[in-house]
């Protein structure tokens, strides 16, 4: 091992490898409590391709696993180090390395902030849909490697729906090139998609080509609570079933609603009674939005909304939004906080949250659902009490009751978060095994040594 990191320090240079273990430390996990994790014993910050080639030749040659990490903010484990390892971090690869407007497109490092990038090209007239709710400091990368979505995807898709490309280091160290600068194309298999969402166990990215589309108006926002979940699952298969598409259009229910309310000094103005709120944005700007969140309104009304506000005052309408994007802050109030992510038909929301319901009576702890209503995924999180293993122990069983209700009801382990190191299990049960038979095929072929976070995603085995 001592010979593997001064090879590393004459590659890289001696700041950019760091074994002190305090320092070690703080890159060894990422926000999910429940996955495990190692002691690594480097971490390693390249700033070019070269750094991370020598990096992937010298761990091979030694071997030695990568664990490749961005900003630490995934919820799933998919960057925790395991015991031994080299944490490849990559967050000084942050160059904006072309916007090319004319193409609606450009060209970006992965240790870009999202929110930075999203910045960079509004300057141009263009917007970079994907939005994950840490879009204020996680990295285009770890958006890549999870296939990250955000409050958007209903209209807008996930991080993949807007890769053009990808520049992938792989685990010989030479350097594949993906996709294509242009809208169409289809030569070859579909690399690009292959390698999103692979949680770093196939490459390292190091580059990506994205598609940008033109800046969107300012948003109209529209709220509606309703005196039960059933009414609002209701309204949400109306928007589905007549058409529309709003830019936005997420769910709270009543134990998110009176911690978001309590924590922002505020009254939503839904009512004592209100069980869940609708929060719908049209982005389409002018008229079309007018008519889009009247209609949105009237089907609100029409499945039982006791109450229905829209707005297009902006100011007012992040105001209402605010509600929702602080629910995890929120609910710390309570205690820590232990996120689900799956995702069910639009048409059975409520029948998930009514799971939720009894399942956090069975556990005895506080369960609070919020979660992207237009495209289904949910975010069930679990609050108990820092200090109380045998609350955590009940977290836990909460946390994979939730996924046995999604599954049950024609959904998946995970819409957005990624499968990491807490859902494995879950992924052979829902995937089957000629599905996980093809994924170790994938993985054999291209990281035979069994290089790049073994054990995330799925048991090597």
């Amino acid at each position: 091992m001592d010979a593997l990191l001064t090879e590393l320090r004459a590659a890289l240079g001696k700041e950019a490898v760091l074994t002190d273990p305090d320092v070690v430390a703080s890159y060894s996990r990422d926000m999910m409590p429940l996955a495990p994790n190692g002691k690594p014993l480097a971490v390693v910050l390249p700033t070019d391709v070269a750094g991370v080639q020598a990096t992937v030749r010298a761990c091979a040659e030694a071997k030695v696993p990568i664990v490749p990490r961005g900003a630490g903010s995934g919820l799933s484990g998919a960057a925790n180090a395991i015991d031994g390892c080299v944490v490849l971090v990559m967050t000084k690869f942050d160059r904006i390395v072309e916007i090319d407007a004319g193409n609606r497109l450009a060209v970006v490092q992965p240790g870009v902030v999202n929110l930075d990038f999203r910045n960079a090209v509004e300057e141009h007239g263009l917007f970079y849909p994907p939005d994950p709710s840490s879009y204020d400091w996680c990295t285009i990368g770890g958006n890549l490697s999870t296939n990250a979505g955000g409050l958007c995807c209903v209209k807008y898709g996930v991080t993949t729906d807007s890769v053009l490309g990808l520049e992938v280091v792989l685990a010989d160290g030479s350097v594949l090139r993906t996709g294509r600068r242009t809208v169409k194309g289809v030569a070859g298999y579909d690399l690009t998609k292959l390698f999103i969402g692979s949680e770093g166990t196939l490459g390292i990215i190091t580059e990506a080509t994205v598609a940008l589309r033109p800046l969107p108006q300012a948003p109209g926002t529209l709220v509606a609570g309703f005196d039960s979940t059933e009414k609002a699952g209701e309204a949400v298969a109306r928007v589905v079933r007549e058409g529309l598409v709003p830019s936005l259009m997420e769910i709270m229910d009543a134990s998110s609603i009176k911690a978001a309310e309590s924590y922002l000094n505020t009254d939503l103005g839904a009512g004592s009674d209100c069980q869940a709120l609708l929060l719908c944005q049209s982005d389409a700007g002018g008229e079309a939005a007018r008519h889009e969140l009247s209609a949105l309104e009237r089907i609100c009304l029409d499945c039982g909304a006791t109450m229905a506000y829209a707005t297009d005052d902006v100011a007012e309408g992040k105001m209402l939004l605010q509600a929702r994007r602080v629910v995890l802050t929120a609910l710390e109030q309570y205690g820590v906080w232990l996120t689900d992510d799956v995702s069910v038909p639009r048409t059975r929301i409520a029948e998930l949250i009514a799971g939720c319901e009894r399942i956090s009576e069975e556990v005895g702890l506080r369960i609070a659902v919020v979660g992207h209503a237009g495209d289904g995924n949910m975010h069930p999180t679990i609050v108990y009490a820092p200090d109380s293993p045998e609350e955590f122990a009940r977290a836990r069983k909460a946390f994979d009751a939730i996924l046995e209700v999604g599954l049950a009801l024609g959904g998946t382990v995970t819409g957005e978060h990624g499968v990491g190191k807490i859902k494995r299990d879950w992924l052979e049960r829902e995937a089957g095994p000629v599905a996980m038979r093809v994924h170790r095929q994938i993985k054999q072929a291209l990281d035979p040594g069994r290089l790049f976070n073994p054990g995330s995603m799925f048991s090597l085995d």
